[in-house]
């Protein structure tokens, strides 16, 4: 990969020629066809799309269904099976509130894990407050990994859902989808997948993993704020009902009765996220020219340097140096996350501290939070030498008092 050339792509870097920005976990910079995809729409169409019958909104439509035909071949979907929301915890969402609500019952298991992201589990523990099921946890190994054997100690014959995260977002653990999918299948249950770490970092193919729903946000693969996107298997989505109603998802309305579109329209309502989609698959073919392949790769690659050169500094503690993503959890022996995280900013290095919106995983590691660094395709070395002299830097500042 050319990351000089990438990187130019990015007006972000051009305009802070000296950012070192390690928060892609949280949020992807947008390169500039994404950009320019996006104020194309607004400037020359800036229409509706579906109700039109004229001109401009034949050519709204033209360019949002493409969006859409592009999206779902990224992930090796069918066009149908593509659902547009507001975000990847909006997929999650839809799929507890509509699937939970109406087909779980009292005494069903669910089953999720401590390395879950908010947006994944919760939804799953108020269903299961509602219905009266049960939430069971995946015992985490030593390392923090989730691994056959323990996915298998908590799965039964009353297992009807297993919630789960692909990559953590706290740990870069990859999960052993594949397996647990199939032994899921095989009790009944069905899997919906947190996809929100991984779609914009490894090549994910919806058909191979055999997941029943998967979800994942625009913004962290490069594309606008408030798109999302739900893959559902199309016989699925025409079995769960919508959870929102109005216009363009209605085929007829009586006054006593109401019939909905075919998928996978019944489930937007009202005018949708237009130029989020356009942008977003701007983002994929984006990401597709580079190669997920490369990047993922590429992003292991900065990992390791980065643990490599961290194990050298006394007073680390570091929680997953065996990830095989690009996300780094650690914390500086004594000093609050929150504290370290000022003086990487002074350098200019952009990192995430807290608990990530991952309290489960915190509370495992029993720490109040952790720092993160996240590398993408755009990073450098030199953001691994200017981080790791960031690490240093905070530690010693801190051990002054």
């Amino acid at each position: 990969m050319d990351i000089s050339k990438i990187r130019s792509d990015f007006q972000v870097f051009n305009d802070n020629p000296k950012l070192c920005y390690l928060d892609s976990a949280a949020m992807a910079l947008k390169p500039k066809p994404v950009i320019e995809a996006i104020n194309d729409y607004y400037s020359h169409l800036g229409v509706n799309v579906h109700r039109g019958v004229y001109g401009l909104s034949y050519q709204a439509t033209d360019k949002y269904e493409e969006a859409r035909a592009v999206i779902a071949k990224f992930i090796n979907a069918d066009f149908e099976e593509i659902v547009f929301t507001r975000g990847a915890s909006a997929s999650l969402n839809l799929v507890a509130e509509s699937y939970g609500m109406n087909f779980i019952n009292p005494g069903d298991e669910i089953i999720t894990s401590e390395l879950e992201h908010h947006s994944s589990h919760m939804p799953w523990m108020n269903i299961a407050q509602k219905k009266g099921a049960i939430i069971k946890y995946i015992p985490l190994n030593k390392e923090g990994r989730i691994t056959i054997e323990a996915f298998k100690s908590v799965l039964s014959e009353k297992t009807k859902m297993v919630a789960i995260t692909y990559v953590s977002n706290v740990m870069g653990y990859i999960t052993p989808l594949e397996e647990i999918i199939k032994l899921a299948h095989e009790v009944g249950a069905l899997v919906s997948v947190d996809g929100a770490q991984a779609v914009p970092h490894m090549k994910v193919d919806v058909k191979a993993l055999d997941c029943d729903f998967l979800s994942f946000s625009g913004h962290k693969l490069c594309g606008p704020t408030g798109i999302g996107v739900l893959y559902g298997k199309k016989e699925l989505l025409r079995k769960i009902p919508p959870i929102e109603f109005g216009g363009d998802m209605a085929d007829t309305v009586k006054k006593d009765s109401m019939t909905f579109k075919d998928i996978p329209y019944k489930f937007e309502t009202g005018t949708p996220i237009i130029a989020g989609v356009i942008g977003l698959a701007k983002a994929c073919e984006y990401i597709d020219n580079i190669g997920l392949n490369e990047i993922k790769a590429y992003e292991y690659m900065l990992k390791e340097e980065v643990i490599k050169k961290l194990k050298k500094i006394e007073g680390i503690t570091i929680y997953n140096e065996n990830a095989e993503t690009g996300i780094i959890s650690f914390n500086i022996d004594g000093v609050h996350p929150h504290d370290a995280a000022s003086v990487f900013d002074k350098n200019g290095v952009c990192i995430r501290a807290g608990h990530h919106c991952a309290q489960l995983i915190t509370s495992w590691l029993n720490t109040i939070g952790t720092v993160r660094a996240s590398f993408y395709f755009y990073n450098t070395l030199e953001d691994v030498d200017l981080f790791v002299e960031s690490v240093k830097e905070a530690r010693d500042f801190f051990n002054m008092f």
